[in-house]
């Protein structure tokens, strides 16, 4: 980088300016650049950066018409009304102030102001919606927030409808989703540490945690791995998720990403810190293990018992999911004796005109769904759905009568395909039809030994993977008895009032249980213990 000279003295023909060249890579290298204490060379400096750029805007004028200024900002990411205000309020100004300090503590009508002394960290603040501007003879900068590009309205998120609980969810302004996680945490122990990702996107990142709960080695952890990632950009957390996963080729995730504030508050209450990315709505949140790839947030607002049903049915579809086109292939190709005689007999007939084997059968079945299932997706919602369903219905119907998939097959396949839209978390429920796939094949070459061997393999896997150094099969492997209330059950909240004890914990009390004892005590409000009898002159209470 070429380091600025001294200011040009009169009457002598200077060679130009190198700066103006703009000789850089990316912002980051103009640290080095300060802030000039003439307008002329910052003008220049700045329009030569902004060659081209239509709607990056420098407004030249004058404070009480001697003292020159420019304000510059970007178009559209600025509430214009404010920025004329400021201006009027510098153009009117009285008492000939020339030191930037006086203009921002006694003039200026902004409740957020900034200073910068180089283009860098001037640069980064405007194109991020603030208004910079400069003064004659003062060698720093002022930073305006006056930020009003626009975004979408928050509503209820997509990909985590409930039916009991909020409708909001994030969006794509990060300032946005970080009052969000504030209005439901109102502790001065929330941190939201800022970061800035992305050589070229320069993406505002916000890492957020509660510094009285999370163990301050993982926050730790968190901040080196995401400072030592070096890309010309981050334009989506998957991006981050990547980049600072444990394990890169494991088919399962190690972070968690949601659109809902409560489920990000949920998880830094249990000492998880969370990942903000500017521009997307999803957020990530670590450590991550496989029990919370069952759970969702309407577990923890329904009553317990209904909670621990549906589990119970999240965990048998979820098994169905996985296994049931390769017990059909191994149980028609190797284990016929393992079906009754009526149903055996029906299967054969149903085959008897099949040109493939089942295992072939299967694959084309399984695929056609998958480009079913992603047609829909990517078709505009009013018509996805509809495509998608006619079109399994025509191709399922179609493909029994012209004799190239049996109607077993149709239904195994239609009944995985339902399991797997029970798993609530979209990236858990990838993984499990990725891993359908070879244990269709071990099926197919091993019968029901290949299946065995494919689950151990698996569970090998899964025994020794880590989540910033969280076992992923906890709290079951290692066993932790008292966390075992929220895996398969859901205890009721008087029961569960330690958080969970396998993620390192400041504080680990997490609710009084003295109410529901005292309750259970005077056996409720007209309990045996509470003495009905009324006393003459007195009226009973209600």
């Amino acid at each position: 980088m070429i380091h600025p000279k001294n200011r040009k003295k009169k009457g002598q023909d200077a060679p130009e300016h190198p700066l103006r060249k703009a000789e850089y890579r990316f912002i980051d290298e103009l640290r080095s650049v300060p802030v000039f204490m003439s307008i002329e060379e910052n003008k220049s400096y700045l329009e030569e950066l902004f060659k081209d750029c239509s709607d990056f805007v420098i407004r030249e004028f004058r404070i009480e018409q001697s003292l020159p200024a420019i304000l510059f900002f970007v178009d559209g990411m600025t509430k214009t009304e404010l920025v004329n205000e400021t201006m009027k309020s510098l153009m009117i100004l009285e008492g000939g102030e020339e030191l930037i300090d006086n203009i921002s503590d006694m003039t200026l009508p902004v409740s957020q102001i900034q200073k910068a002394d180089n283009y860098a960290d001037m640069l980064l603040s405007v194109l991020g919606g603030d208004t910079g501007l400069i003064v004659e003879h003062n060698n720093k900068a002022l930073l305006l927030g006056m930020r009003g590009a626009e975004k979408r309205s928050i509503n209820e998120p997509d990909t985590e409808s409930v039916v009991r609980g909020p409708r909001e969810g994030f969006v794509e302004n990060i300032r946005t989703n970080t009052s969000m996680i504030r209005r439901k945490l109102k502790t001065p122990h929330l941190k939201m540490k800022p970061m800035i990702l992305g050589r070229e996107s320069n993406t505002n990142v916000v890492v957020t945690y509660l510094d009285d709960l999370a163990d301050p080695s993982v926050v730790h952890e968190v901040v080196k791995r995401l400072e030592k990632i070096n890309i010309d950009a981050v334009l989506e957390s998957g991006y981050i998720e990547e980049l600072i996963q444990d394990s890169t080729y494991s088919p399962f995730p190690q972070l968690q990403y949601t659109e809902r504030p409560d489920v990000v508050a949920a998880a830094l209450l249990q000492g998880r810190v969370g990942i903000m990315v500017d521009g997307t709505p999803f957020t990530l949140v670590v450590p991550f293990v496989f029990a919370e790839i069952m759970q969702a947030s309407e577990d923890y607002y329904e009553r317990y018992q209904i909670a621990t049903l549906i589990r119970w049915l999240r965990y048998t579809f979820m098994v169905l999911s996985l296994l049931t086109p390769a017990l059909y292939v191994a149980i028609t190709t190797y284990h016929q004796d393992l079906l009754p005689t009526s149903l055996l007999l029906s299967v054969a007939a149903a085959r008897e005109a099949i040109p493939f084997p089942a295992v072939v059968e299967a694959l084309i079945m399984e695929v056609t769904f998958e480009a079913l299932r992603e047609a829909g997706i990517r078709l505009p919602k009013a018509i996805g759905s509809a495509v998608s369903i006619l079109g399994a219905l025509v191709v399922g119907q179609s493909a029994v009568q012209a004799g190239i998939v049996s109607a077993p097959m149709v239904i195994v396949v239609s009944l995985t395909g339902i399991a797997s839209f029970t798993i609530p978390r979209f990236n858990g429920a990838i993984a499990i039809r990725m891993l359908r796939f070879p244990i269709l094949i071990a099926a197919s070459l091993f019968g029901m030994y290949g299946i065995l061997i494919m689950i151990m393999l698996i569970m090998g896997h899964l025994a020794n993977l880590r989540s910033f150094g969280i076992p992923y099969l906890s709290p079951i492997g290692p066993l932790s008895s008292g966390d075992l209330k929220d895996i398969l059950f859901r205890s009721p909240w008087w029961a569960m009032e330690q958080r969970p004890s396998f993620m390192p914990l400041q504080d680990s009390k997490r609710i009084d249980d003295s109410l529901p004892q005292e309750i259970t005590e005077q056996s409720g409000q007209r309990g045996k213990t509470i003495d009905h009898t009324i006393e003459e002159g007195k009226e009973p209470v209600e």
